[in-house]
């Protein structure tokens, strides 16, 4: 029972593995695995990679975690995404019996481990009936809307798109009828966040994913996140293993301040370039850069990510200066609000000659009261029936019922909101971020919160499917009901160009082509049906304290709550 410290990182060493017989120890500092001799000598060791007081060797020139040792503890062996690598002592260290006059570099090659299957994807053909469609087709230059529309889905993907009576329907298609309803593309959340499992496994049924879907939400990209464990779940999505929107993310942040995990230490375009790389070998398609301080790290960022044909997608971070240098330099857009209530003609013009996106979260936006505060005060959001069904209530009810109130003019986002829709008249891409804050509901809340700006309901729609699709180099895929496209499609209860607060009431949600009830969340045509979750269950309304923890943890850690 007698604790204590024997190895100190300094807050950059993420992981340790003592050998079976405690004479070695390998870890991970920065990303990269060392290796050192354990000694027990009463003090406290500082490891690092410069320490001399104990010899030690950088075991490889990528990234790695999961260390582990073989069992007669010669071999360290670790991984960076799907490559396994491993290195003896003896080719570690010149003192080791059996050690080569000439130590080899640092381990740059390893053992692919990777496998191919197949993506999920339905068969036969569907057809939704009757319903108005709004395709977002050729958005920037028409607002298509097809009356008593159809759309026929073969497989997972869009096989026509027409009139009543102008498409044919082959023989056994399931035909759902959509008369009154309202059919736009799948909503794609391009600021998204939130917990992906825990301890890296994945459950089988996440509740916060269920209700994404069940609130239209067909695509995710979450900009601060567990690296392997939302590519895992990512994973899981496309296979079909799990049912969740499609999930991209940048895996964790590149941090310029302090925060062991993800503190980023860039230095020069090596460094850069190192932080890129192993992001994208674990299957992040962009990178955030976060609080880089100084403007030539972040540039570093950029040219790195350029030559690993990678996505930039950089932290706001209310700071109105460091916004328009990422503006000027070429990141891909800019996540989160301006600090400030608007911009002058110059910043408008300077951006507009750019192709720099803006998600600017309105629900989280900076510079006074924010969107999320705003549906909590004018709203009974711990009333709302489908959000209930799909989120425990006591983990609604603690940020919903005893919520601030405060007058319309204290309320910071419609004026962020209009500066958008300056922007976006101005050819800007302006996107919704739900940034996680309440499942599912907040991209809606972000559709209404564009238009309290001055965006149309059909501009609104527009920001949450094509625009996205779009800025994320998906268009081609998904954002627009098109033949040939993806069937990500949400059937909406009511008219929505004439109301977009009818969006909410989703009563169909199409994802890759199978179509679900929204309200219960059972693929329509299917004989499996969707198991309860746990606060359905024995009237067990609490989560694990354990899970709970670890949940509030993470949201801290990646920066999920503002």
């Amino acid at each position: 029972n007698d604790k204590r410290t024997h190895l100190y990182g300094a807050d950059k060493v993420s992981e340790y593995k003592l050998s079976h017989d405690k004479k070695w120890v390998a870890f991970v500092y920065q990303f990269k695995t060392y290796v050192t001799p354990f000694v027990e000598n009463g003090k406290t060791i500082t490891v690092g990679p410069n320490m001399t007081s104990l010899p030690v060797t950088q075991l490889s020139s990528r990234a790695g975690e999961y260390l582990t040792w073989s069992a007669d503890n010669s071999t360290v062996s670790w991984f960076n995404g799907p490559t396994l690598f491993t290195r003896s002592l003896d080719e570690a260290f010149a003192f080791v019996d059996g050690a080569p006059e000439t130590l080899p570099d640092p381990v740059a090659e390893g053992i692919d481990l990777s496998f191919t299957t197949k993506a999920d994807k339905p068969t036969g053909y569907t057809a939704l009936m009757g319903g108005k469609i709004v395709t977002m087709r050729d958005a920037d230059s028409t607002q298509e809307v097809i009356e008593d529309g159809v759309v026929l889905i073969k497989d997972n993907r869009i096989a026509a798109v027409g009139k009543r009576g102008e498409v044919d329907i082959p023989d056994n298609t399931l035909q759902i009828d959509t008369q009154g309803k309202t059919i736009i593309p799948g909503l794609i959340d391009a600021h998204a966040h939130g917990s992906q499992g825990r301890n890296e496994i994945i459950p089988q049924q996440n509740w916060k994913q269920y209700s994404n879907v069940s609130f239209g939400v067909t695509t995710i990209h979450d900009p601060s996140n567990d690296t392997t464990e939302i590519m895992a779940a990512a994973e899981l999505q496309r296979t079909g293993h799990i049912v969740a929107p499609r999930i991209y993310s940048t895996g964790t942040i590149l941090y310029g301040a302090e925060g062991l995990g993800y503190k980023a230490i860039i230095n020069n375009y090596e460094d850069a370039y190192f932080h890129v790389e192993r992001l994208k070998e674990a299957g992040a398609i962009s990178v955030k850069s976060y609080n880089q301080p100084r403007r030539d790290q972040r540039q570093q960022v950029l040219w790195a990510a350029k030559n690993q044909e990678m996505m930039v997608v950089p932290e706001g971070g209310g700071k109105l200066q460091q916004n328009l240098t990422m503006l000027v330099d070429g990141h891909t857009g800019l996540e989160h609000s301006l600090p400030i209530e608007k911009g002058y003609s110059d910043v408008t013009q300077l951006w507009k000659a750019t192709k720099f996106g803006y998600t600017p979260t309105f629900v989280v936006s900076y510079g006074g009261m924010m969107g999320e505060e705003y549906w909590y005060d004018k709203t009974e959001v711990w009333k709302n029936p489908r959000l209930l069904r799909y989120t425990p209530s006591t983990v609604l009810d603690k940020r919903a019922i005893r919520r601030p109130t405060a007058p319309e003019s204290q309320y910071n986002h419609q004026n962020v909101a209009r500066y958008a829709k300056t922007l976006r008249d101005n050819g800007v891409s302006v996107h919704i971020g739900a940034h996680g804050q309440r499942e599912g509901l907040a991209a809606h809340w972000e559709l209404w919160i564009m238009q309290q700006g001055g965006f149309t309901p059909w501009e609104a729609l527009r920001g949450g499917t094509i625009d996205g699709a779009k800025h994320l180099g998906m268009s081609k895929d998904i954002g627009s009901i098109e033949t040939g496209k993806l069937a990500d499609l949400v059937v909406i209860d009511g008219d929505v160009l004439s109301d977009i607060r009818k969006s909410e009431f989703v009563e169909y949600t199409v994802l890759n082509g199978r179509v679900y009830e929204s309200a219960t969340m059972n693929e329509v045509g299917s004989k499996k049906k969707r198991k309860p979750f746990f606060f359905e269950q024995d009237n067990a309304t609490f989560m694990p304290q354990q899970t709970a923890d670890e949940v509030e943890a993470k949201a801290h850690h990646y920066h999920w709550e503002h």
